[in-house]
């Protein structure tokens, strides 16, 4: 099974993009909608898109999307642990 979606022609005309290019940003697009609200995995997104999963974090990040979501305190632990790292590495 799959899902169709038609974009009127003056899309292409207006983007100045090429059918393939389209087809996979909007692909990109919805994937990485999808990922950020939890919906995907990223084994999923890279599956539809036919890439690793590093290849789907590149494409996403380059196309504004979050890849990693921690939640504030995780962040704020992370970032002390990388700052305490770095501090031991500094000669």
């Amino acid at each position: 099974m799959s899902v169709s979606v038609v974009f009127p022609e003056e899309i292409l005309v207006a983007s100045r993009e090429d059918r393939d290019r389209f087809v996979r940003q909007a692909m990109i697009y919805t994937l990485g909608h999808l990922y950020e609200q939890g919906k995907i995995s990223s084994g999923l997104g890279a599956r539809v898109l036919g890439c690793d999963r590093w290849e789907f974090y590149r494409l996403l990040s380059e196309n504004g999307f979050a890849v990693i979501d921690y939640p504030a305190d995780e962040l704020a632990a992370e970032a002390q642990t990388s700052r305490e790292l770095a501090a031991r590495i500094k000669p």
